[in-house]
């Protein structure tokens, strides 16, 4: 994980070189401070999927690239076999699988969330990002904090929401939750 964190950091500071912006640019972007946004490009700590999407909307690169160091080549159809996807851990906590990762120019983005427990001081992190997202839950059970609302999802459960309100979730109990993200903007 902390590997994967000073690789993204490594192609974020990579593309803001190519393109000469300043780290105050891309921190504006993102909608944080610019230390924060400079401890992002040295690996120190996380940045949100969806400010990687935002960096990638604005400066014209596709979020894989920044996350997988891959940019995406089919046109038709993309195929992701069981267990299989692109995969990033963002935190020891979190960890995205990428099953559209391969298919150029799409719309949406598509991910397998797993969630791990965490104990119950546990700060929910919020976050925003353009368009809606739709959420569905495979195992285990998860607490969805929505605007100021707090909507707890178990298995088989599903939302569809407005993403540009604040929102974070968490796992329930000891088992970790594995549900379905499906964002478009």
């Amino acid at each position: 994980m902390d590997e994967q964190l000073k690789q993204i950091g490594e192609r974020l500071r990579g593309l803001r070189d190519a393109l000469d912006l300043s780290a105050q640019e891309v921190a504006d972007t993102c909608g944080i401070t610019l230390e924060k946004y400079e401890r992002i490009e040295r690996g120190e700590v996380d940045i949100t999927i969806s400010n990687l999407m935002k960096i990638a909307k604005k400066y014209g690169v596709s979020a894989d690239a920044l996350m997988f160091a891959e940019e995406p080549h089919m046109r038709s159809y993309w195929v992701v076999r069981k267990g299989q996807g692109l995969s990033v851990e963002r935190t020891k906590a979190y960890k995205y699988q990428s099953l559209a990762s391969g298919f150029a120019h799409r719309k949406a983005e598509v991910f397998i969330v797993t969630v791990e427990p965490k104990p119950k001081a546990h700060t929910i992190y919020k976050n925003t990002h353009p368009g809606q997202e739709f959420n569905l839950v495979f195992e285990g059970s998860m607490e969805l904090y929505l605007g100021g609302k707090t909507i707890v999802l178990e298995e088989g459960d599903s939302i569809y929401f407005d993403a540009t309100k604040p929102h974070g979730m968490k796992a329930l109990g000891e088992q970790a939750v594995k549900f379905l993200a499906f964002t478009v903007e």
